[in-house]
């Protein structure tokens, strides 16, 4: 028997704090199912504090990565007003719904993608929803849409620490978080708002990942920091974290973006973050 639907043997049960029975947790238990017909191992949250950073082409980079490297991967595209997945795998049209679910587009290598574009008529279409339908969309992309087998899921997080990240955090069940930031000197205010939160949330932190770090010119191989010297190691001492990794400023990446083929860019700057995914208890 379920221990969070077990009956209360206790006659004086009030229903709100008796210890024999889980009334008073159910009251504040915002847990979505996951669809009987879904499988979800590992669920990767991928945030920021602020918008701006990247926290999408991260989100698509590690997906691709972690496909290429033979674990089933899919994406839930949680910034709902501002969804840009689907353009970075080239996914374009509907998702199909059936009677019993969902289906989330898969892109060229398997990677299953579910977003608020593969829902809309018209992938211009602006997502004019008010907060409660927005944070009840992306329970609705765990609970009606159909996994099938998946190892490892990354959520695309919008920025800041609003409706969405606070209903993902408490609806579903993110083993870890990885922040994503910008060499600017506000970047210890960028990691130390999500690093707050995910602690008032119980959430663990994997560590940061910087993006924009440098631009590495062609001709001369030297590297330029066109976004002013990184303070990515102070925000990493100050809050105890793990530097994961420092992406360039690349043409090519924006390019593959562009055109919808960022499973076929070649980077190996993320293999120690796959390698530490794929060692997650």
């Amino acid at each position: 028997m379920s221990e969070q639907n077990r009956q209360c043997s206790d006659t004086g049960c009030d229903k709100t704090s008796c210890e024999n029975c889980d009334h008073a947790n159910t009251a504040t238990n915002f847990s979505a199912p996951l669809h009987e017909m879904s499988t979800v191992k590992k669920v990767i949250g991928i945030v920021s504090g602020k918008g701006g950073v990247g926290k999408s082409i991260v989100t698509s980079l590690l997906a691709a990565a972690m496909q290429k490297a033979g674990k089933k991967t899919a994406v839930l595209d949680a910034d709902i007003t501002g969804p840009s997945i689907p353009k970075a795998f080239g996914l374009h049209g509907k998702a199909n719904a059936t009677e019993i679910g969902l289906l989330p587009m898969q892109t060229t290598s398997g990677i299953e993608i579910i977003s608020t574009n593969l829902l809309l008529n018209n992938e211009t279409d602006p997502v004019v929803w008010r907060g409660p339908i927005i944070a009840g969309t992306v329970k609705q992309f765990w609970s009606d849409v159909i996994w099938t087998d998946i190892e490892y899921m990354f959520i695309d997080m919008p920025p800041g620490t609003g409706d969405v990240p606070l209903t993902v955090f408490q609806s579903l069940p993110v083993d870890a978080i990885i922040i994503v930031t910008s060499p600017q000197e506000l970047v210890s205010m960028i990691v130390g708002k999500a690093v707050k939160m995910a602690a008032m949330m119980q959430i663990p932190i994997l560590g940061l990942i910087e993006n924009y770090s440098y631009f590495q010119c062609p001709d001369n191989g030297k590297k330029y920091h066109i976004f002013g010297p990184s303070h990515l190691q102070a925000a990493a001492d100050a809050y105890g974290l793990k530097i994961l990794a420092e992406l360039p400023i690349d043409p090519d990446l924006a390019a593959a973006c562009d055109s919808g083929n960022i499973e076929n860019y070649q980077t190996n700057i993320l293999d120690n973050v796959i390698n530490l995914l794929k060692n997650m208890k």
